[in-house]
């Protein structure tokens, strides 16, 4: 630590003090009634600090403090970027966010035409401008975004830059030139690689394509995340792949948004977290989860199905039936389901293909990190993009009772530190880096709902990132500091 300015009268000086406040740390410890004092960005005590004056003095009496919330699953490449307020997450509380997931990714990328399904979730032809990570990194730190980034490489993206046509399995040249670009990526401080093998463009990529592309990831201290190649019935011998995978590689896998997709797949998933607790007795294994029974992503042919609600979120051919059922849509034109949805692709969708029981149990499970799989780009996004974590917070937390308000928070900070390797993140700790959320425990609560998507939560007084105030939520809005920053991994590389 250095050495602490001193004030006329002999007080211990800061820029910020937010006193009588409820910590909570983020390692999942109780609550403790502290202050805590912020100078140059850093945490630089907590506790009882009657010998402190602030610049800026915040009461935090009946409010929790906590670190910043980790988005550790979400498309928010360009947009980080592109509209670098970032406003629906910092409304939320997110204080970083976790890039490149599901095989795709902004970086890095070479088009040939418009970027193939499903990297169109992160914007246009014209949004990726990043042929190098590199290129990447200093593109997100030009643009001073209001929240932190780190980031992953999609398989997916790299499989467009190397390979003419992708369905198919990649040639051991092809392997070897997207493993060149992982590794500059890495070197780079890339979190590590992700695929979403359950899309087409992935889909005919073989285990043996992914086992190869993943060798250099340990030498670096990275880490292997996925889009299961199947979320339904198949979803064990998918999770067995990943395993399989991180096993080869060396590296710790982490599944995403793990879920049991489809009524069929529905109370499996005490059967789904017995696999992966058997898995972690060998490897280092977990997960994220999002807290909702609906998922969302294109519209998909393969995922068409009578069995559960299918709302349509945007259409190209026809704009016109973004917002509507995808079976209203399907009546009005006089024709079956999947001829309406063939219509209207290319088109994003939000299906309510869950059970609320198996969301509960993957939710509440301590492997489990919390991540919102915004999509950002939607007209009429998933809810979960503005309200997840207050949803965690406020919903499961207080009213069901799922877990406490401290178990709440870990699984939205600490851990998600610990497991992505952000160093001096997630928790409210001396020399921490201070990304700080206050909140009201009593009043927190999403207000986005699928029908009016795009709200800020209720309940969250204030957010700091790097330890300038970037949101008031007296009045809803950010305030002029964008002190993000991107994240480079942390882990220390070892030897190959």
């Amino acid at each position: 630590m250095t050495s602490t300015p001193q004030s006329p009268r002999g007080l211990q000086h800061c820029d910020t003090l937010i006193r009588h406040a409820l910590v909570i740390d983020g390692s999942g410890a109780e609550p403790v009634a502290a202050d805590v004092a912020v100078r140059d960005g850093r945490i630089v005590a907590v506790g009882q600090l009657s010998g402190w004056q602030a610049d800026q003095e915040i009461d935090g009496s009946a409010r929790v403090l906590s670190p910043g919330f980790i988005d550790a699953h979400t498309h928010d490449d360009t947009n980080v970027i592109r509209t670098p307020g970032m406003f629906p997450k910092l409304s939320q509380g997110v204080t970083t966010v976790v890039v490149g997931n599901c095989g795709i990714s902004a970086a890095p990328v070479t088009l040939k035409g418009d970027p193939p399904d499903p990297m169109n979730l992160l914007g246009k032809s014209e949004a990726f401008h990043y042929p190098s990570f590199a290129s990447y990194v200093e593109a997100v730190n030009a643009a001073q975004p209001a929240i932190n980034v780190a980031a992953l490489v999609g398989h997916t993206a790299l499989r467009n830059n190397h390979m003419d046509r992708l369905d198919r399995a990649a040639s051991d040249a092809e392997i070897a030139g997207m493993r060149a670009q992982l590794r500059e990526a890495l070197e780079h401080g890339a979190l590590g690689l992700s695929t979403g093998l359950a899309y087409g463009n992935a889909i005919n990529a073989p285990t043996e394509e992914v086992l190869a592309l993943a060798e250099p990831l340990a030498e670096f201290g990275g880490l292997y995340a996925t889009h299961l190649r199947s979320e339904f019935a198949d979803i064990l011998n998918a999770m067995e792949e990943a395993f399989r995978i991180g096993k080869h590689a060396r590296v710790p896998v982490v599944i995403s948004h793990l879920k049991c997709a489809g009524v069929e797949n529905w109370g499996r998933s005490s059967e789904v977290l017995q696999a992966l607790e058997a898995a972690s007795r060998h490897q280092h294994v977990g997960c994220d989860c999002y807290p909702y029974t609906a998922s969302s992503s294109t519209l998909d042919l393969k995922q068409v199905t009578a069995d559960y609600d299918i709302q349509v979120t945007w259409s190209e051919p026809h704009p016109e039936q973004g917002g509507k059922m995808l079976k209203q849509i399907a009546a009005d034109w006089g024709v079956d389901l999947h001829a309406a949805a063939a219509r209207l692709m290319p088109a994003g969708a939000v299906y309510h293909c869950m059970s609320d029981d198996d969301v509960n149990r993957i939710l509440s499970h301590p492997a489990t990190v919390v991540g919102s799989d915004g999509l950002p780009n939607d007209p009429l996004p998933h809810p979960r993009l503005w309200g997840a974590f207050p949803r965690v917070l406020g919903y499961y937390s207080r009213e069901q009772k799922l877990f406490s308000l401290a178990t709440a928070v870990h699984k939205m900070t600490g851990l998600s530190a610990q497991r992505f390797g952000l160093a001096q993140r997630g928790f409210v700790r001396e020399g921490y880096h201070a990304d700080l959320v206050l909140f009201d425990p009593e009043t927190i609560r999403d207000a986005a709902s699928f029908t009016d998507p795009m709200q800020p939560a209720h309940g969250i007084d204030a957010v700091w990132v790097n330890g300038q105030l970037a949101y008031r939520g007296q009045d809803k809005q950010s305030t002029s500091a964008r002190a993000g920053r991107f994240l480079a991994r942390t882990v220390q590389k070892t030897s190959a």
